[in-house]
């Protein structure tokens, strides 16, 4: 297996050269690095193509970009293929949809989702569609203006969700395959309000498509909904606590990921700097707080989950260092290895096979 490493490259904020990628030991855990690729600035997050051929990149700043790659599957390496302007400043999140014929982008201080066809060979086309968010919360400082935070396909890849943290809502679009426009959601609901003030940020789906679970960064907390594929509905069931009841600290949650089998979740704190680890019922998609993991680093903006459900490792930003964890798949519990991986200003987390 092959981990892609998005990183911070500009200061104060960066440190790094760009994106690194390593070869994964899926015996010991341990990182290899292959490649640094430095031709892209702030590729602060990652995304492989479903066919895994080509990898793509944002490029967060002032004049948002996306950049693609193709993939050496054998080696690993990464080429430069092509850019596209993101058309909005602060692109922070990057995925394809199931097709893999759009790449869909989520500009943070711009306000606007986009969609970006992707040609036979890879590349990026100039952006076919651009929706500009609109409205407030009530965090006077974080949600003045909306600041899409996410943007992935539904499981079953009938719709797209979009997370606001401006605007404390969960979009439901959907994409147009032939032309790549996106539009709101005319089956059901065109959006999900979220507690007031709480800023959803990333989400993930359970394995079974039924549930979906917001992780929110300003009240650091995870939300449960039920999903309605048929018509992109969601509909609020729980929300949970991500930090522990004696935690009296400022900490603000990043990202949430689903076990492969759909057994646990984990969220990642950065503050009290751990993994938040959940245990999921099958039926009603629930969770129940099973742990905590701290990260051995600060800030942990980002972790990712080996396909395989045996390995967790997280990307611990203000500390240059990717810790990797074994996973018990039955207690959902994390254990760190002892393997450090050091890595300036990580930001994102991409497992690829051989």
């Amino acid at each position: 297996m092959f981990v892609y490493v998005g990183t911070y490259t500009a200061p104060p904020a960066g440190r790094a050269e760009g994106i690194y990628v390593y070869r994964f030991d899926p015996d010991t855990g341990t990182l290899g690095l292959v490649q640094t690729v430095s031709s892209i600035a702030n590729p602060s997050f990652l995304a492989l193509d479903p066919h895994q051929r080509c990898l793509y990149a944002v490029s967060e700043g002032g004049e948002g970009g996306v950049s693609a790659f193709a993939r050496d599957p054998q080696t690993g390496e990464l080429r430069p293929l092509n850019r596209q302007v993101s058309h909005g400043a602060g692109p922070c999140y990057i995925s394809l949809d199931s097709s893999g014929r759009y790449a869909v982008v989520a500009n943070y201080g711009g306000g606007t989702v986009a969609a970006l066809p992707v040609a036979a060979d890879g590349r990026l086309e100039p952006a076919a569609s651009v929706v500009h968010h609109e409205g407030s919360s009530v965090n006077p400082r974080r949600q003045d203006r909306p600041h899409p935070h996410m943007i992935a396909p539904s499981p079953d890849g009938r719709y797209v969700l979009a997370t606001d943290l401006g605007t404390d809502q969960i979009l439901v679009y959907r994409l147009d395959a032939t032309t790549g426009q996106l539009a709101p959601n005319e089956q059901g609901s065109a959006f999900a309000t979220a507690d007031p003030g709480s800023g959803p940020r990333h989400f993930a789906f359970a394995p079974s498509g039924r549930t979906l679970y917001v992780i929110n960064e300003l009240a650091s907390t995870l939300s449960v909904y039920a999903y309605d594929g048929e018509r992109g509905e969601l509909r609020p069931r729980q929300s949970v606590s991500a930090l522990p009841d004696d935690f009296d600290g400022e900490s603000w949650c990043a990202h949430v990921a689903v076990a492969p089998d759909g057994r646990f979740v984990y969220g990642s704190n950065r503050g009290h700097d751990s993994i938040a680890i959940w245990a999921a019922d099958d039926v009603s998609g629930e969770v129940t707080l099973v742990g905590h993991e701290l990260t051995r680093g600060k800030t942990p903006r980002n972790f990712a989950i080996d396909p395989t459900g045996s390995w967790l490792i997280a990307a611990n930003q203000d500390s240059d260092t990717i810790v990797t964890f074994r996973r018990d798949r039955d207690s959902g519990k994390l254990t760190a290895t002892g393997q450090v991986t050091g890595v300036p200003s990580p930001v994102a987390i991409v497992f690829a096979r051989s």
